[in-house]
């Protein structure tokens, strides 16, 4: 049976993608700078350090470039790429040799991940923000701990632990985010409203959320190297930037790294919390619509195979 023809792909000569791939590994490496330089001292950074724990790509893996699916790229360092991982020998509509990302190869290796992936960044896309949660799903995985709690040991609370338990049971708790609440402590669990579960962050997720916001690098990172460069650092830059906003609003006190709390129990707080969470949510949105599209692409390419 004929089968039509895809969208032709893009294509970039050697210059302009030795061009992209130096400005990407630039750039990488001025976000980077401060947790390489830690790193080799063998320091701990109790704020960035989730940057590269959570997330489990250490800083020097931001560095490598990669154009995304459907590119080809062209010239003698293209076909050497051609014998990287999940990359494959392509060539341009001129004839020309080179090579791409394989983008079917993915999408058969990767295939649970690329639907869910999809289902949860389109989902979240058709929801309003809720922006009423003032981050304490923190505050919640101290609740009932002493002093230090259970996760950031080497950082005082910043009210002493009655003061914060005080704020958890003076709030309404309605986290949405499985993975924030699966570190709530056991005395915190029931008094979420929601009790999200693993398999169903497409029922729950919301793009007020600060943890869905940051796991727009997550999902970057499963996709890659069908994501192209450019949008991964974009998606680690807003993920870092919100993990200062997750921290400053936490009870912890992290003025020792030259941050100021945002005191979520105030009305001050709360109202420059909301602010903050708005912002990243509009700012997060374009960056989940190119990673849908990329799951789209994927979807396409395993589909065309299949």
């Amino acid at each position: 049976m004929h089968q039509e023809a895809g969208p032709a792909p893009l294509v970039l000569d050697e210059a302009d993608w030795r061009t992209r791939e130096a400005a990407h590994a630039e750039r990488a490496d001025a976000l980077t700078a401060g947790a390489r330089a830690r790193r080799e001292r063998g320091e701990a950074h109790a704020v960035e350090d989730f940057l590269y724990t959570y997330y489990p790509w250490p800083p020097g893996r931001l560095r490598r470039w990669h154009p995304g699916a459907g590119v080809v790229l062209t010239g003698a360092g293209a076909v050497g790429r051609a014998g990287w991982a999940h990359y494959a020998a392509a060539q341009a509509p001129d004839g020309a040799a080179g090579a791409a990302v394989d983008a079917a190869g993915i999408a058969a290796q990767r295939a649970p991940v690329v639907r869910l992936a999809g289902r949860v960044l389109a989902a979240t896309l058709t929801r309003p923000a809720q922006l009423g949660c003032f981050g304490l799903h923190e505050w919640a995985m101290v609740h009932g701990t002493p002093a230090g709690g259970i996760r950031h040991s080497s950082l005082p609370l910043r009210l002493g632990s009655a003061g914060t338990d005080a704020v958890v049971e003076s709030h309404r708790i309605r986290c949405s985010h499985f993975d924030a609440f699966r570190f709530f402590t056991p005395t915190a669990v029931p008094r979420n409203e929601l009790q999200p579960r693993s398999d169903t962050r497409a029922e729950l997720e919301q793009p007020g959320c600060l943890h869905a916001t940051m796991d727009c690098y997550r999902w970057a990172q499963k996709l890659s190297p069908a994501v192209p460069g450019e949008l991964l650092l974009d998606c680690f830059e807003l993920a870092r930037d919100v993990r200062v906003l997750d921290m400053r609003a936490s009870p912890y006190d992290v003025s020792g790294y030259g941050l100021t709390a945002v005191a979520i129990e105030t009305p001050q707080g709360k109202a420059e919390y909301v602010a903050a969470q708005r912002g990243f949510a509009r700012r997060a949105e374009p960056l989940r619509r190119r990673l849908l599209a990329v799951c789209e692409l994927l979807a396409a390419a395993g589909s065309a195979t299949g």
